[in-house]
């Protein structure tokens, strides 16, 4: 296979447990992300992977694929890890399991940029700020990019910072969306990379990345989503989707 969408769904979460499976419009918010990933035309196969029996029953029961992993998982990187290690793939998408939003074109984004160069064994997205109050919300990650559009900063303060008598009136700010594809060589080298300072500091692992020298390519795209971790965010993504 060239291109797999794996979707790490971990059960417990600190501030809304059991989330994956909280209900939006009938349907469990993991197969909302997984009917979506479903419509990507790069990929080859879609798996679940998750930590509870109570996911991956409700997972087959919509028809998912899925591995039941470790618990003893930290983040959904080992978590994806463990499910492709032994798979013949060239590429993995990580799907994030609490987007319910995520559009199919955003999933061909990513893969598209590790299928058309051998340069690149890293790729997310970017979008836009258009709501000038999400520049200095700290909830929301922030990204800068060099001229060939790969990372120089992640960061959940407001970046590049507009400096007294800047040439600059109205810069542009891009938020990070928590997409990623890998190269499985280079997911496997992203996962034992220590711990560094930079992402103890802002609490984002993607500087891990950065710091060990490595590069991430970044995708330009004019959808959006929400991350749901709470269920305040919750609430707003039932409204966007009655919304059409």
């Amino acid at each position: 296979m060239d291109v797999i969408g794996v979707i790490p769904a971990r059960y417990s979460s600190t501030r809304f447990e059991g989330k994956v499976l909280a209900d939006i419009l009938g349907k469990p918010m993991l197969q909302h992300v997984y009917e979506r990933a479903k419509q990507a035309r790069l990929l080859d196969d879609v798996i679940i992977a998750c930590d509870h029996e109570a996911v991956a029953n409700a997972a087959r029961e919509f028809g998912a694929k899925v591995v039941l992993t470790s618990q003893s998982h930290d983040c959904g990187t080992d978590r994806i890890s463990e499910v492709v290690n032994p798979l013949d793939v060239k590429i993995i998408v990580n799907i994030q399991g609490d987007e319910p939003l995520i559009h199919p074109s955003m999933i061909d984004s990513v893969a598209a940029a590790l299928l058309d160069s051998k340069d690149i064994n890293m790729a997310t997205l970017m979008k836009r700020i258009e709501d000038t109050n999400l520049i200095n919300d700290p909830n929301v990650v922030k990204v800068v990019v060099d001229k060939n559009n790969f990372a120089l900063y992640f960061s959940r303060a407001a970046i590049p910072h507009l400096a007294l008598n800047a040439e600059i009136e109205h810069p542009v700010y891009f938020k990070h969306i928590g997409l990623y594809a890998y190269t499985k060589d280079f997911l496997f080298t992203y996962k034992n990379l220590p711990v560094s300072n930079l992402e103890k500091t802002e609490r984002l692992e993607q500087l891990r990345v950065l710091e060990g020298g490595f590069r991430i390519k970044v995708i330009e795209t004019n959808f959006d989503t929400i991350g749901v971790d709470t269920p305040e965010d919750l609430e707003k993504v039932k409204d966007i989707l009655r919304k059409g």
